[in-house]
């Protein structure tokens, strides 16, 4: 019995998870369940095509633990025509208020113009794409806006140079 249930834990686990070299369903921010740091509604199969994207999904309590791979990519100065970022914040898995929050992403906004910031007041895409709550999710897209890469945690040395060396293998 306790294996045939573990078996099913397993099996609805693995039908969360984005499946590799997909475009993921669609998922739209606005409103109640969240918008870009300008007001704006954020809809994934707008953004994340015609670009090399990478995206971080972050509890606010978790911002630094890939700050490695973020100074990585700064370093790499990657050609914007081509390469973008996009950085949504897990509103509700922290006990900060959301108007510190928003006060931080447009102050960011306004410094890192290259990277769109978004905020997710729902833990939409913890639900609609089964990314991992409380914590720093990295996932990189192809041009066409399929899934190439997807990590839940600080990324290590060899990680962030896969990272990397993907980013260069779909920029050529």
């Amino acid at each position: 019995m306790i294996q045939i249930l573990l078996s099913l834990l397993l099996l609805a686990l693995t039908a969360a998870a984005l499946p590799l070299h997909q475009v993921p369903p669609t998922v739209t921010l606005d409103g109640d369940r969240g918008e870009t740091a300008n007001g704006k509604p954020w809809v994934s199969r707008d953004t994340l095509k015609g670009k090399v994207h990478i995206l971080f999904y972050v509890d606010p309590d978790k911002k630094d633990l890939n700050n490695a791979l973020s100074e990585a990519l700064k370093r790499r100065k990657f050609d914007h025509n081509h390469y973008a970022s996009v950085a949504i914040v897990n509103m509700a898995a922290t006990w900060m208020p959301n108007f510190a929050i928003e006060a931080k992403l447009k102050k960011k906004q306004e410094l890192y113009p290259d990277t769109l910031y978004v905020k997710d007041k729902q833990k939409v895409l913890v639900k609609e794409w089964g990314l991992a709550d409380d914590n720093s999710d990295i996932l990189l897209f192809d041009k066409e806006g399929k899934l190439i890469y997807f990590y839940e945690g600080r990324l290590n040395d060899k990680e962030i140079a896969k990272v990397i060396k993907l980013i260069e293998e779909r920029l050529q």
